[in-house]
């Protein structure tokens, strides 16, 4: 950790962080990342105290293990932790943080041990009354000596050897400072001699009321081990919850600091993606001072960030790598809320140089040493520093581009800076890689610290040797010696890769828009042979119901009996009211934003996945539906009335709970059915159902339990009673 840590410069921002900690610890926080980001939001919400500082309890724990006692001290760092949840607890919190402290009940007579003790870690009066009785005595003692110094002090015999008027406490005793020759007038043992050659005198008239202080001291300690040793012992019974009781200090101590820490400078918590995005918004590397915001997206495979000498390539790629350690440890940092960064299981640094002659390894094999660990790596991150050191950057750049196009391959994020542009103009045609460059300001001569991405850049070499101070004579013999036609060639690399990859993407633009209108031409054609394929079944249907009905009134017409002649017309007249007609609709494709219509209600699209809709209904609900089974709605939204608070009693069907029985079914079916059962029922007004999917294998119980979990309208569930199907079905609140 620390190895890293040097190699981007995070030492002194991590050392800042961890001084808010109330005790020494590890940076990382272990768990769920997503529920401790919650937890850190909620508290957030809230104006509360940070815990003092806590020594850590790990050796006091394992001594009351071992049924040994605790000395005051050690006592009193525990009544520090549990104090400080009793104060948290008194927050209104709600959600996941009331969840998390709820499980935290403190024993009442751990709660009455901890009354035991003021702010300064001092036994309350009224505790033990043989403690007390001592307290008062050793105080009434004090006082004695004192005012037996003071008497001796004003005594006219003894004022006149007497240095100052003062008592002074000489390695714990109180003495008097005396000049020689105070053995006529004072009788007493010297302790010290002043650098002025005085004497420090205990009196021998105090001697006995310094002996009675040892003894009540003496007596005190005693007192205090027989405290000390009852309150071992019912922590002894108490340790399981003091062990919980200390792990979820540390996990509090965590959030507090991390939460301040925010507060310090306006930082943003950053949560790890789990999609392949990622993108640093206005970011700023905590080791600089008034640093420029660097802005980037780094989301393909290789960054290959390329141009000016001293032009901030290496601190764009520690900010790279920065930014995903504190991501990745749930550290806040400055940048803008936008930035995105995904979660690497690995963060590896090629930062220096690794020759020495005590590795007795060269440089260039020091890097071949770092790259081989790459290939057995798996979702990483690897920021290298100037790629081609060491060898020819001829033969460097056919080999790392051989060696980045497997990295890329395993699904490696590669970051790179470099010189030469033999590696960019090989890689540049690669569509996984993103070529950066830093700029150069030509009309001052310097370096603008920004960064342009899709191009090659210069080094400006010549350039920088002339503003540090090389002779122009000896630069201009420099660019003699490098060539004009290199110079050219450099400038028709920078060229022909920026325009490549500006075709690129209008191919890729163009590509884009002609499948879509491949794909609404393929559309409507689909539509018009189903609408021809259903004009003429309707028509056919039609025929035959025509003819049918024309039948039955001939028949009338012939018979000759007028009660048999009504009685076929009255089938005619039938058969002519049940002929229908279906009405042809016209298929069309819904968005997001949409007005639409389910059964009686309507609402807006609020999200589509695959032939499934999210919509939410004029009452604010949402529900997920079927897209086949919505049609467009071209009234407005009903305008917003404020509600008002009123109470409505509704009464449950007399046939009890809404029931869905999942038997035999496969996993995704049956999920499918549970959803749409789910949206019913709470268009329905329904609090509570029952579903069926029995024990089984377990896999179609799990698949259940998973999707309740997910489902943002489902309170909670739980398993039904043993005469409702217990393990077999769910009772679901929603």
């Amino acid at each position: 950790m620390e190895k890293i840590l040097k190699k981007l410069d995070l030492i002194d921002y991590i050392d800042s962080f961890s001084k808010l900690l109330a005790r020494e610890k590890s940076i990382i926080l272990e768990g769920d990342i997503n529920l401790h980001f919650k937890l850190i939001n909620e508290l957030s919400k809230f104006d509360f105290k940070a815990p003092n500082k806590v020594e850590n309890l790990d050796s006091a724990l394992m001594h009351i293990q071992k049924q040994g006692i605790l000395k005051i001290y050690e006592i009193f760092e525990f009544i520090k932790i549990i104090n400080y949840f009793r104060y948290l607890k008194r927050f209104n919190f709600d959600g996941k943080m009331l969840e998390w402290l709820d499980k935290i009940i403190i024993p009442t007579d751990v709660i009455k041990i901890s009354d035991y003790f003021d702010d300064k870690a001092n036994l309350k009066d009224g505790i033990d009354e043989d403690f007390d009785n001592i307290k008062y005595a050793i105080s009434k003692n004090k006082e004695a000596i004192k005012q037996s110094l003071y008497k001796i002090i004003n005594s006219s015999k003894v004022r006149t050897y007497l240095v100052d008027s003062q008592v002074h406490y000489i390695n714990g005793e109180e003495a008097l400072l005396v000049r020689g020759g105070f053995n006529h007038v004072l009788s007493g043992s010297v302790i010290d001699r002043s650098n002025s050659g005085f004497f420090y005198v205990v009196p021998h008239s105090i001697s006995e009321l310094k002996q009675k202080q040892s003894d009540l001291k003496n007596k005190q300690e005693e007192i205090l081990y027989k405290i000390c040793k009852e309150i071992s012992s019912l922590f002894e019974k108490n340790l399981l919850f003091l062990k919980f009781l200390n792990k979820e200090f540390d996990r509090f101590d965590h959030y507090q600091a991390r939460l301040f820490f925010a507060k310090m400078g306006d930082k943003n918590f950053i949560l790890p993606s789990k999609n392949d995005v990622n993108r640093l918004v206005d970011f700023c590397h905590p080791a600089l001072h008034n640093p420029k915001p660097i802005t980037i997206d780094f989301t393909k495979s290789v960054v290959m960030i390329t141009g000016v000498n001293a032009g901030g390539k290496t601190m764009m790629l520690k900010s790279i790598l920065s930014a995903v350690f504190l991501s990745k440890y749930l550290l806040p940092y400055k940048a803008h809320h936008d930035t995105v960064v995904s979660n690497f299981k690995f963060i590896n640094a090629v930062l220096d140089d690794p020759q020495s002659v005590k590795n007795d390894i060269s440089t260039f094999a020091g890097r071949m040493v770092e790259f081989s660990k790459l290939f057995s790596a798996k979702n990483a991150i690897v920021g290298v520093d100037e790629i081609e050191l060491g060898t020819d950057s001829d033969e460097a750049a056919s080999l790392f581009k051989v060696i980045i196009e497997d990295l890329i391959q395993r699904d490696i994020k590669v970051i790179i800076t470099t010189h030469h542009k033999r590696l960019a103009a090989l890689m540049a045609s690669n569509d996984n890689v993103e070529l950066v460059a830093a700029l150069y300001d030509e009309e001052n001569q310097r370096p603008t610290y920004e960064f342009l991405q899709g191009t090659i850049g210069r080094s400006y070499a010549f350039e920088t040797a002339s503003r540090y101070g090389i002779p122009l004579s000896v630069v201009k013999r420099a660019k003699e010696v490098y060539g004009e036609d290199k110079d050219k060639l450099n400038e028709l690399i920078e060229r022909s890769s920026s325009l490549e990859r500006e075709y690129k993407q209008k191919i890729t633009k163009l590509d884009e828009e002609i499948a879509n209108m491949q794909r609404i031409t393929s559309n409507l054609k689909e539509q018009k042979e189903k609408l021809d394929e259903h004009i003429y079944s309707e028509k056919s249907k039609l025929h035959k119901e025509y003819s049918d009905a024309r039948d039955e009134a001939k028949k009338a017409i012939k018979a000759k009996l007028v009660s048999e002649s009504h009685q076929h017309l009255n089938i005619a007249h039938q058969k002519a009211k049940e002929i229908k007609v279906e009405k042809v609709q016209e298929v069309v494709e819904l968005v997001v934003g949409d007005r639409v219509k389910y059964r009686n209600t309507k609402g807006t699209i609020v999200s589509i996945k695959g032939n499934k809709a999210y919509i939410e209904n004029d009452m604010g609900m949402k529900v997920q539906v079927m897209l086949s089974d919505l049609s467009r709605s071209g009234n407005p939204p009903p305008p917003k009335i404020p509600s008002k608070k009123a109470t409505v009693t509704i009464q449950r069907p007399e046939t009890g709970s809404i029931k869905l029985d999942l038997h035999g079914q496969r996993a995704d079916e049956a999920i499918e059915n549970l959803d749409k059962f789910l949206s019913d029922a709470l268009l329905a007004g329904f609090e509570e159902v029952l579903v069926y999917h029995g024990i089984g294998t377990g896999k179609l119980a799990f698949a259940v339990k998973e999707f309740l979990k997910k489902h943002p309208k489902v309170k909670g569930f739980e398993d039904a009673h043993p005469s409702s199907g217990g393990f077999g079905a769910k009772v679901i609140k929603l």
